[in-house]
């Protein structure tokens, strides 16, 4: 008698995984990476295919999975728009069919949620969420990953988030619920958290009108976030990135720890050095 086929699982929002399942994926990874730091070859991933799509280009984001890949013993096949049918107006659902009978995983980096999820009902092998509007799962795992590596157990911890409330946002309020830590969370005027927009029931976070206010409730140092400000919820005109980036030098706290060296303070140092 066969064995019953595994549910088909996907990875289009950090809640789409538990906490027990987090703790699973950071103690593995732990193991992998220390094998691939001692140069042992470990690869459970021989003769099995990564299809990357790109509506939206990133050099960190195609070399680390396709590094990954690599480094695990499979295979990486980069798609843009233009090299697809979807960018020439194919359905999302054809399109799905399709990649998903000649490959054994899809990350997609796109811009609506809809069209990860839309694809990813019609797949027949996992979708990795690689970036949308909404949602950036890989960006805050990386990121979390990175804490317990240095900081230990990430759960009772508070992070501030400073900045417009964009997909990296609402990742960081998803990872809170799932993982049990707080968010400070300080937005400018206009660009206030929508919880129902995050997916989230507004129980791990805490919004703060002035940044350093956000920065300061943090406990035992954690790190303080911040978006790219072309990154942000919806396509950000130059005013507004204007807008952003004067409210986020006014106000960053002395000092403060970000996961992206804040764009806009490191411009305005940059300006301000004297010459070597």
């Amino acid at each position: 008698m066969a064995a019953p086929r595994a549910r088909l699982r996907h990875y289009l929002q950090f809640k789409d995984f538990t906490r027990a399942e987090y703790e699973y994926l950071f103690a593995r990874t732990r193991w992998i990476k220390a094998r691939f730091k001692r140069y042992k070859r470990y690869w459970p991933l021989v003769d099995r295919t990564l299809a990357m799509i790109f509506e939206k280009p990133s050099t960190r984001t195609r070399l680390s999975f396709e590094a990954g890949m690599h480094q695990l013993g499979g295979a990486a096949i980069y798609l843009s728009t233009r090299d697809s049918q979807l960018g020439r107006g194919e359905a999302v659902e054809d399109a799905a069919q399709v990649i998903s009978r000649m490959c054994d995983l899809v990350m997609i980096r796109t811009f609506e949620q809809e069209t990860v999820e839309r694809f990813a009902a019609h797949s027949r092998v996992p979708v990795i969420n690689g970036l949308t509007n909404e949602y950036h799962p890989c960006q805050i795992l990386a990121d979390i990953y990175t804490f317990l590596e240095h900081r230990g157990p990430i759960r009772g911890k508070t992070v501030a988030w400073i900045g417009d409330s964009n997909n990296v946002c609402n990742t960081w309020l998803q990872a809170a619920e799932v993982l049990d830590f707080k968010v400070n969370v300080s937005t400018p005027p206009g660009y206030e958290v929508e919880p129902e927009r995050a997916g989230v029931a507004g129980t791990h976070f805490e919004q703060f009108a002035d940044p350093r206010e956000a920065a300061r409730a943090r406990t035992s140092s954690p790190p303080t976030s911040g978006p790219r400000w072309g990154s942000s919820r919806r396509t950000p005109s130059a005013g507004a990135r204007s807008k952003t980036g004067r409210w986020m030098r006014s106000s960053c706290a002395p000092r403060a720890r970000t996961r992206s060296s804040c764009t806009a303070c490191r411009r305005t140092a940059a300006r301000k050095s004297p010459p070597r």
